[in-house]
């Protein structure tokens, strides 16, 4: 029924063009959609992955694991896990159906990054903090980490003349990030000497490396085809590449060549990109700036910039665009909120009755002869009781022909006051009684479980403050 009432002109915009909401549940440091788009998932800096649901912007899921900030997010292709990695050396594979952790993966260095397999989602590529990456299968409860390379595989000409001297500052080359190709086959991998590398899934080799930029590559991000991808390097330039099919059969990867597409960047004020994004369809790259609150958002065909979004009077970090809608998200850096941006969309109220008309400017009515005739009560009563006698189906749901994803997990939602709340912490005193929670409680987790929920801790806890009270009482008895 909304359809009906939004200007067929403004569905055939492809980008946003207004801020239209913020959510906010404490300081979200990254966020990420899931492949359908009804859930944002954001970490936060205290270790707490929040999921809000789009159509209401309300909490769906509060899940509880890490100490430490959140560093990436990653959703498997149902939309049934979740996995994210954080500063404290850990990823944990959560499963939604029920909130629980199914896996936790400690890495002897923090994690840049972390993506699930696009079919698996028992198998994941991680990218460490001054180290090698590693392809981890957790399909056991003892997870199988596989350690892969980041010297870049030259050409044959250029492995003839290389002397002793390069070598080794190939070998000190670290990968700063890592993605998964469309099928899950290959994983394209960016090194901080600004190489990018081919590693095949089935061999953990590099089948294949191009010298991209001289700078560190510090996001890779593909289309939902899988046909192209967009990095953002620390050379101030954010560049699109189409990227090649590699599972062909027999394609010989010496013939492959990766060139670049477009080359995005402000030569006038020369911008640092915080984050870059593809659209949903994957003809526009948004990209937040270093120490500016404006999104830059330029059109693929002819490279040119399009709009400028402002935003909020603060800097913003992670931008991330809806998978099927011109909508965008991006978290600021200063207060964590997680602002929205979309298209402000006049309804046409013409739309609600076919006899319906709207004017630039008001007209004399004419009215029709039998408008204002006076109908017997019983004829009125006869009519209302024909209408109380239809049957309506509220059951049946039609299914929306704009969303390619059928037979996914749906998430079951928790009506729990707790996880219900964005913007304040509110629990329950009583029937009917609600209050703020202090800024300590619920996270002696935090501290440690174990003497969290020990009754003997509790037990001393009580006695130390049941003596410091007694003390109080007899001073002032004293006074």
């Amino acid at each position: 029924m909304n359809l009906s009432l939004i200007d067929p002109f403004i569905l055939a915009q492809d980008y946003p063009d207004a801020l239209t909401g913020k959510v906010r549940s404490g300081h979200a440091a990254c966020i990420r959609f899931n492949r359908k788009g009804d859930f944002l998932a954001t970490g936060r800096v205290d270790g707490t992955v929040v999921i809000f649901d789009i159509e209401t912007n309300g909490v769906a899921r509060k899940l509880r694991g890490h100490t430490r900030q959140i560093q990436a997010l990653s959703w498997s292709g149902d939309g049934r896990y979740l996995l994210s990695s954080s500063q404290d050396w850990k990823c944990i594979l959560w499963d939604l159906q029920d909130g629980t952790k199914l896996r936790t993966v400690r890495f002897e260095a923090p994690v840049y990054i972390a993506e699930l397999h696009p079919l698996n989602p028992f198998l994941f590529v991680a990218s460490l903090f001054e180290d090698q990456p590693l392809l981890v299968d957790i399909s056991s409860c003892i997870p199988l980490k596989h350690q892969l390379s980041s010297v870049p595989k030259r050409p044959k000409l250029d492995r003839q003349d290389l002397n002793e001297k390069q070598a080794l500052q190939d070998a000190k080359q670290s990968t700063c990030v890592t993605v998964f190709t469309t099928l899950g086959d290959h994983i394209i991998a960016g090194t901080n000497k600004g190489w990018l590398n081919i590693i095949e899934v089935r061999s953990r080799e590099i089948i294949h490396s191009t010298r991209l930029c001289n700078g560190i590559i510090i996001l890779l991000r593909l289309t939902a085809s899988g046909r192209d991808m967009v990095s953002n390097a620390s050379d101030r330039v954010i560049r699109t590449i189409p990227i090649p099919n590699l599972s062909q059969d027999g394609l010989d990867m010496d013939t492959v060549k990766i060139e670049v597409e477009h080359k995005f960047q402000d030569v006038v004020n020369r911008l640092s990109w915080n984050h870059v994004a593809f659209s949903s369809t994957g003809d526009y790259v948004a990209a937040s700036t270093f120490m500016n609150h404006d999104i830059y958002v330029w059109e693929r065909g002819h490279g040119s910039l399009v709009k400028i979004l402002e935003g909020p009077k603060e800097e913003l970090g992670v931008i991330e665009w809806h998978p099927h809608r011109p909508f965008v998200a991006a978290c600021g850096i200063e207060t964590g909120r997680v602002y929205l941006w979309s298209i402000i969309t006049p309804q046409r109220w013409s739309a609600l009755a076919p006899d319906f008309a709207e004017v630039e400017e008001n007209v004399e009515y004419v009215e029709r002869e039998d408008e204002f005739d006076i109908h017997p009560i019983e004829e009125i009563h006869k009519r209302r009781l024909d209408l109380e006698d239809e049957a309506l189906d509220v059951l049946t749901v039609d299914p929306v022909k704009e969303d390619p994803i059928h037979d996914v997990f749906s998430m079951p939602v928790l009506l729990d006051i707790v996880d219900s709340e964005s913007e304040e912490e509110i629990v329950a005193v009583g029937p009917g009684t609600m209050r703020r929670k202090s800024p300590g409680e619920g996270r002696e987790w935090m501290n440690g479980a174990e003497n969290a929920n020990d009754p003997e801790e509790q037990g001393s806890f009580k006695k130390v403050v049941t003596g410091a009270a007694e003390k109080t009482q007899s001073r002032t008895r004293k006074r």
